[in-house]
This record gives structure tokens, C-alpha cells and sequence, in this order.
């Protein structure tokens, strides 16, 4: 009787164990798995990444319009060129956006996005945006930085999103954790690419 008691509570124990390393697995997992999720499905206004245009064009428009905000310990001024632009679903499209670094030494900066109407965000492509990787400022220089994205034209169909005519494209730049000590390479989609 004593050896069965003994088993079951060394059961028990690794029982628990593998559930206490199980959620510990899961948690160390949740934030690429919630990326993924997010990416996967356009969730919270998560934008897709895309590398080509679709060949099917659409005679419908769409208002894309853009926003910018900075965080309060970058001393940058982030702006878009233009305000907004009509295109046609399927149609690649190329803005501009002028950061400034406005303090007396060189920072990173790095860029987070996303649209709304969120359910959007799974026709929002982006072939190419300097938001995929960090952007050094030497102090007082300023940096012209595109965007070349185009929306799917399914969105047109989809019985949730056929309701959409305007979708706003937002950009929140903040000081990158890790800062470059030197000019180190960064995206080079310019007003020249």
C-alpha cells in the first residue's frame, strides 16, 4: 500500500512538473505566436508583407491616408509628404515620409504601424518600408524614407471589408533599443531608389 502511495505521488509530481514546463514553454512562445497570429490574420491592424503587386487591377478607389506620431524621448520631427492618396485596389503605390533628427547626437530610430479599420489590415500589403528596419540619424540630418504597398483588391469582396473606402495607415516612431554607435546600414528606400 505505502509503494503505491509513493508511486502515484511521484506521478502526481511529474504530472506537475511537465504542466509548470509546459507553461513556461507557452509563455516564453506567446509573443512570436501572437506575431504570427497577428500577421496571419491582419489582427489589430497588423499589415501583411508582400513581394509583388497582384496583376489584377480594380476600377474601384480607395482613400490611403497617413499618421504620424513620435514617442516623447526622440527628439525627431516625422511627418508624411503627402496626407493621402486615392488608389486602386491591386495598384502599387510609393509615399514618402521626412524624419529630422532634431537633438545634438546621432539616434536610432525605429518605426511601429499598423491600420484601421483594423479588419483591414489583412488587405494592406507592404512590398517595402523603411519600417522593417531601424533608421540612424547623424544630429540635424534629415531622411526622406518610402513606403511601397498596395491594397488587395479581395478586400472588394469580402462581405466584412466591401464597406471600406478609407483606410489610415499610422506610424509611431520610437527610440530603438538598441542604438547604433556609428552609421551602420539601414534601409536604403529613398526618393532615388
Amino acid at each position: 500500500m505505502a509503494e503505491r502511495k509513493t508511486r502515484r505521488l511521484g506521478t502526481t509530481a511529474v504530472l506537475l512538473v511537465a504542466v509548470v514546463a509546459g507553461m513556461v514553454g507557452l509563455t516564453a512562445a506567446s509573443v512570436p505566436l501572437y506575431r504570427i497570429f497577428c500577421a496571419a490574420t491582419g489582427y489589430g491592424g497588423t499589415t501583411q508583407r508582400a513581394s509583388a503587386a497582384p496583376d489584377d487591377i480594380s476600377k474601384a478607389l480607395v482613400t490611403v491616408r497617413f499618421n504620424t506620431e513620435i514617442s516623447n524621448d526622440l527628439n525627431w520631427e516625422f511627418r508624411p509628404l503627402v496626407e493621402q492618396v486615392k488608389i486602386h485596389p491591386g495598384e502599387q503605390s510609393q509615399v514618402f515620409f521626412r524624419a529630422v533628427n532634431r537633438s545634438s547626437s546621432g539616434v536610432t530610430g525605429q518605426a511601429v504601424y499598423n491600420v484601421t479599420p483594423t479588419k483591414s489590415g489583412v488587405y494592406f500589403d507592404k512590398l517595402q518600408c523603411f519600417c522593417f528596419n531601424a533608421q540612424y540619424l547623424a544630429p540635424g540630418e534629415s531622411k526622406d524614407m518610402g513606403v511601397v504597398f498596395f491594397v488587395d483588391p479581395d478586400m472588394l469582396k469580402d462581405p466584412d471589408t466591401s464597406d471600406v473606402h478609407t483606410i489610415t495607415l499610422s506610424y509611431s516612431m520610437f527610440k530603438a533599443a538598441n542604438q547604433q554607435t556609428d552609421r551602420q546600414k539601414t534601409d536604403k528606400l529613398g526618393p532615388n531608389s
